[in-house]
């Protein structure tokens, strides 16, 4: 089975059908980041549209009871899949939760006229993307960092050291908190996995610090042990040394806002891939409740913090695991 990351775009033009068209476009929207590694799409190709769905059997019940976060992995898909298109010149009509009554189904997709070919170099990023655990460097940022780029989402950045340092604090105050809990734990280790595995989702050991083959005893070392003050001292030193760390808000906090957010975040790091940088998430704050609204107090903002991400220059590493297209598309 071919691996997901090697999709191409070759002969996109020559393609005599819209569905096969769509399933294309589907291939990139799988290379979009997702809280965990989850993966929780799926998508209904049918002649002339391809629906996006929330795959719920996939949540994170104990750091994501309200689904916030699985509905912005599908909005980054979706970002993808409209990012792709943009760059191969083939216009979509998209609606954004079609049916009140069927919450699940997050955007509609149907092809348009053609257009001209827009931001190749976006389409270039979704294949060279990456989320990069490891310690940036110390070179500084010379390029303007990205907006948002979606209607409805705000993206902050914080680049003054007094400014990183007290949001630093906030990810090392929810790091302690989460660790505590031995449901977050447990449902933490349940996703640490080797990337030989067969399920083709979840996260390394390599991004906790150890061999891949060794995931199985960083799962268990997670499950068993409170690391919260180790886990606070590495990730405040990840947020303070990094040149700039990132707040994606929204002015509501529904699915609706969240799928922008997820939008938001796919345009987010593919301009910050293209332009050389590295990504990863700080999202402690958000996901602690008693953390979130001293965030947009740091930020001087009412609206609802989404996403916290830092950026700048780091190692090149191997990507994540995906789950083929055809686990994740049904036709018909």
């Amino acid at each position: 089975m071919d691996d997901p990351w090697t999709i191409t775009t070759e002969g996109f033009a020559g393609l005599a059908t819209l569905g096969a068209r769509l399933r294309v476009l589907a291939g990139h929207a799988i290379l979009a980041p997702s809280s965990h590694n989850t993966q929780p799409w799926r998508f209904r190709l049918s002649a002339d549209r391809l629906d996006l769905l929330a795959d719920r059997s996939r949540a994170l019940p104990v750091v994501d009871p309200e689904d916030r976060a699985l509905v912005i992995s599908c909005g980054a898909a979706l970002g993808h899949l409209r990012v792709a298109a943009e760059a191969l010149g083939q216009g979509l009509e998209v609606t954004l939760m079609p049916e009140p009554a069927a919450p699940d189904l997050l955007a509609r997709i149907l092809p348009g006229p053609a257009c001209a070919p827009h931001r190749p170099e976006l389409l270039a990023a979704i294949h060279a993307r990456r989320t990069t655990r490891a310690a940036f460097t110390t070179e500084p940022l010379a390029q303007p960092m990205p907006v948002a780029e979606v209607e409805g989402v705000t993206l902050h950045w914080r680049t003054a050291p007094a400014e990183r340092h007290a949001i630093a604090e906030l990810v090392a105050e929810g790091d302690r908190a989460q660790m505590a809990d031995p449901g977050f734990r447990g449902e933490l280790a349940a996703w640490v996995r080797s990337r030989h595995a067969a399920s083709r989702d979840g996260m390394s050991g390599a991004a906790f610090g150890m061999p891949d083959l060794l995931s199985f005893v960083g799962a268990m070392a997670i499950r068993r042990f409170d690391m919260g003050a180790g886990q606070a001292a590495h990730d405040r030193a990840l947020a303070e040394n990094s040149p700039a760390l990132g707040v994606l808000t929204t002015p509501g906090d529904t699915p609706l806002d969240w799928l922008r957010a997820g939008e938001a975040l796919s345009r987010a790091t593919l301009a910050l891939t293209a332009a050389g940088l590295k990504h990863s998430y700080l999202n402690q704050p958000i996901e602690v409740p008693a953390l979130r609204p001293k965030l947009a107090a740091l930020l001087g903002t009412r609206e609802f913090p989404q996403i916290l991400l830092r950026a700048g220059h780091g190692p090149e590493i191997a990507p994540s695991v995906r789950r083929p297209l055809e686990e994740v598309l049904v036709e018909g």
